[in-house]
């Protein structure tokens, strides 16, 4: 987006620069003109000038304001959304908070299936009371649990 705003900066730039030189032409030639006709472009010149004053007036670019701790934000004017349009604003967001929930749900139902598994396989297997203190104990199980399935 940086990248956007620094391609139409320098195209503005340009256009400002293409318009001051036809100026400066348009300045240089209007000196050997007539009374009358120099009279004529000046007139109109003005009600250019009036007419460019009053639209750019009414397209004014968004504002940046400053949102306090270095942040800038912009701020688009009277726009104004409505009840729908700020409905569909929050959308994504509503959309993003019940995925991440289901994710939860699911991984939680995982969690218990496993821990499920392995107390299964202890209540039901007969094993000496020193294979439950062994560390690598609770590995065998669930690579066996895999290995039935």
């Amino acid at each position: 987006m940086n990248k956007t705003l620094q391609y139409n900066l320098s195209q503005m730039a340009a256009e400002d620069l293409f318009g001051q030189k036809v100026a400066k032409r348009l300045d240089a030639a209007s000196q050997d003109l007539s009374y009358d006709i120099s009279e004529r472009l000046r007139a109109a010149r003005m009600q250019a000038l009036a007419k460019r004053k009053v639209v750019a007036v009414r397209t004014t670019a968004p504002a940046v304001m400053s949102a306090g701790n270095g942040v800038a934000t912009l701020n688009f004017g009277g726009e104004s959304f409505g009840i729908w349009g700020r409905l569909a604003a929050a959308l994504p967001l509503i959309a993003l908070v019940a995925g991440l929930f289901v994710i939860q749900v699911v991984q939680d139902e995982d969690h218990a299936n496993e821990l499920a598994e392995v107390d299964t396989a202890l209540l039901t297997d007969d094993l000496p009371p020193q294979a439950y203190a062994d560390p690598g104990f609770a590995q065998f199980l669930k690579t066996r649990a895999s290995e039935e399935h």
